[in-house]
């Protein structure tokens, strides 16, 4: 593995994006070959060819929580500063970030980018949205 497999790793340990539900966000490698795409995606994770999917920036993923609200405790800011963290690894890091959201309700989240040797990798969790 790489140091920046190793530092994201790092950075994820025991993260959890808060949505309706609290799932971890997990390292990630891209094996579907070449750039992902919505359609490469799909096939690669094994989902429907017809389910929904959207591409977004990762600042559309991450700005809700990482923007401090009044009503915050430490321990939420904590954890915004750890999700701003790993987007700055992630900016630095890698290049041509893409980030998908498959699904509607139930959405699986893919950030990943190019790294300086050529893989793709980045971060995936899972929110609920009703």
């Amino acid at each position: 593995m790489s140091e920046l497999w190793d530092a994201i790793t790092r950075a994820t340990e025991g993260l959890l994006f808060h949505s309706e539900s609290d799932a971890p966000i997990e390292p990630y490698r891209w094996e579907g070959g070449g750039a992902p795409t919505k359609d490469a995606l799909l096939k690669g994770e094994g989902r429907r060819a017809d389910e929904a999917v959207e591409e977004v920036s990762l600042h559309d993923v991450f700005d809700p929580v990482t923007e401090e609200q009044s009503f915050w405790s430490d321990d939420d800011r904590a954890e915004a500063r750890r999700y701003k963290e790993l987007v700055a690894l992630l900016e630095q890091g890698l290049s041509q970030i893409r980030v998908f959201r498959v699904g509607k309700v139930d959405v699986d989240v893919f950030v990943m980018g190019k790294q300086a040797e050529g893989g793709w990798m980045g971060v995936k969790t899972h929110l609920v949205e009703t």
